[in-house]
């Protein structure tokens, strides 16, 4: 199976040198967050996020299905993760490392299980009708970090999904299409954000958002997910190094900024989008509207 390479002896003892005296490679402060960018595709719910050099594009899709007997009023919603060689060479198709299962359980867990969406809105027709709604994750380059940008873009397109209207006629479903009805926005209760602490020389050194090379080097991880109202949805800490309590609550102070700044970004990406996708109808219209003028006038 092939696996990343690892940084020479030379770069261990550089990088580790330098975060003893505070400094990291990329020139950024020890608990600083890397540059965030969201895009939007033309068709709802496709997102595209860039955390530094790492990219993740997440797709979320909608179909009527049965729902489950053991839960007849509320939706399905699931995630799925892709890792392939076009992130990491050390990533093969079809074989799943035991780094994606911790991934697709980490995002499952601070989405899905945190009641992100309301499932319940999902539902269509109690015990025969639902919406099953499912969001694919494509990691497209890995620089680290790959369960904060993966959330944040599931996030992201979930905010940016519109499903279409359904009305009931009796036992009869009917699915407009979007030309008939505005489509519907999820129901979305809350935004998560995961927020991803490294530790080194036994924790003596807390760095967040590490770069693959850093990931490379340390000797315990912390994910902690919160939203901008500062409820934790999970803490993840998959053994390694052991920490205090303190540093504990300091790495959550410290997340719940990252997560107001990137809640805000995306807020406002998702307001440019919906202003430009305004703009577009508002022109389509427009030339419509003077087609049809040209047209009773040569009549």
């Amino acid at each position: 199976m092939p696996r990343e390479p690892e940084p020479s002896n030379n770069e261990k003892a550089f990088v580790l040198e330098a975060l003893q005296q505070g400094l990291r490679v990329d020139g950024r402060q020890l608990d600083e967050f890397r540059k965030v960018d969201i895009s939007f595709g033309e068709e709802f719910g496709l997102a595209d996020v860039k955390l530094g050099r790492t990219r993740v594009i997440a797709r979320v899709s909608a179909e009527v299905t049965k729902p489950y007997p053991d839960r007849p009023f509320e939706g399905i919603f699931s995630i799925t993760t892709e890792l392939g060689p076009m992130a990491s060479p050390a990533f093969e198709v079809g074989r799943s490392t035991e780094q994606e299962v911790l991934l697709a359980r980490l995002i499952e867990k601070a989405i899905r299980r945190s009641n992100a969406i309301d499932q319940e809105s999902l539902c269509i027709v109690a015990g025969q009708k639902c919406w099953s709604v499912r969001a694919d994750v494509h990691f497209l380059d890995h620089d680290g970090a790959l369960v904060d940008a993966s959330c944040i873009a599931v996030v992201a397109a979930l905010a940016h999904f519109r499903r279409p209207d359904v009305s009931v006629q009796g036992e009869k479903v009917i699915i407009h299409t979007l030309t008939e009805r505005v489509p519907v926005p999820l129901s979305i209760l809350h935004h998560p954000i995961c927020v991803t602490f490294s530790f080194f020389l036994g924790g003596a050194i807390v760095l967040m958002d590490a770069t693959l090379q850093e990931e490379q080097l340390r000797e315990g991880d912390m994910t902690i997910t919160l939203n901008k109202h500062g409820e934790v949805c999970q803490i993840s800490k998959a053994g390694g190094t052991a920490i205090e309590a303190v540093v504990l609550m300091r790495c959550a102070n410290q997340a719940l900024l990252v997560v107001c700044q990137v809640t805000e970004l995306l807020m406002k990406k998702l307001e440019e989008d919906q202003a430009k996708r305004v703009r577009r109808d508002n022109l389509l219209e427009a030339s419509a509207e003077n087609d049809r003028k040209m047209r009773s006038e040569f009549v």
